[in-house]
């Protein structure tokens, strides 16, 4: 039996005092509808971008109470299927991503997406790469904006959140308070345009909560790497931050010392900007699987 969480059960900001939208278990399909990162308002590129409603960005699909999980357990969330709507858009301005200071008027392009490809312009169709900007619990106290990557997962727009990834997130208040949104047709490291393709989608995954476990989420395990994933208010915050969480791992899961480990990132891992345009950014290490495999780690769900 699929469970779905209908997209008009939405949230703006990630909270403990969020309602839960229902309750799912684990170990069994969810599917989250959601609308694109502007609530489905641009229908056109000759809208006036202006006009739109900034208080309705970024929403989340839920949030949804996971039974089991319990303050200081890992939430694992196996993306399992990615369905995007036939359409979606792009925009960028003025003092917009990170070549806003250079434009001069607000752009909306509409990308229409076909046959596993997005049509970006008359001669040219770019593959798609769909994957979850928005996803995460709620903190254990206050609210964070769910334009806002953190600890609690958020808007880290990281590509590898994707179909087949485990994304491991957080549990701070129980149920967990799990939401998703702002899906993306295609996007590439950086975003540095502001937007990826936004587009609305249903997404199905699967809940698993992970007891005794300290590692420093967010995580992501797929078929080839570890990923450690760290935000800060700064790139060069981020990027240390997700290389001090690669070097946890290793110590909790391998025994190894902190100089292995940096002679061992530096031969095979690899460090890369997930985006660098929303109010905190975020920065993504990734070590090969085969690696972590070798030395004992192993992922059994």
């Amino acid at each position: 039996m699929t469970l779905t969480v209908q997209k008009e059960h939405i949230v703006y900001t990630m909270s403990p005092n969020n309602q839960a939208s229902q309750t799912v278990p684990t170990e069994q399909p969810v599917v989250f509808q959601t609308y694109d990162c502007f609530e489905d308002q641009i229908q056109n590129s000759e809208q006036d971008f202006g006009r739109l409603d900034w208080e309705r960005i970024n929403p989340a699909t839920g949030p949804v109470y996971v039974e089991g999980a319990e303050p200081g357990d890992l939430l694992v969330v196996h993306i399992q299927n990615i369905d995007l709507a036939n359409q979606g858009v792009m925009t960028t301005g003025p003092d917009l991503g990170v070549m806003g200071k250079s434009l001069t008027e607000n752009v909306i392009k509409i990308v229409p997406v076909k046959d596993g490809k997005a049509r970006f312009d008359d001669d040219l169709e770019i593959p798609l790469n769909p994957m979850i900007g928005v996803i995460g619990t709620a903190p254990a106290q206050g609210q964070v904006p769910c334009g806002t990557p953190g600890d609690h997962g958020g808007n880290m727009d990281c590509k590898r959140i994707t179909e087949g990834a485990y994304l491991i997130l957080p549990v701070n208040v129980p149920g967990a308070l799990f939401g998703l949104g702002d899906l993306h047709a295609a996007m590439g490291d950086g975003e540095v345009g502001v937007s990826g393709i936004e587009i609305a989608a249903n997404v199905t995954v699967e809940f698993h909560v992970l007891k005794d476990k300290e590692w420093t989420a967010p995580m992501i395990v797929d078929s080839e790497r570890i990923i450690t994933i760290a935000s800060e208010d700064d790139l060069d915050a981020a990027a240390e931050r997700a290389v001090y969480n690669m070097a946890k791992f290793m110590e909790l899961e391998f025994g190894m010392p902190k100089a292995e480990s940096a002679f061992l990132m530096t031969a095979q891992a690899n460090l890369a900007i997930c985006q660098m345009v929303d109010p905190k950014k975020t920065v993504r290490m990734e070590l090969p699987r085969w690696i972590a495999e070798k030395k004992g780690f192993k992922w059994d769900l």
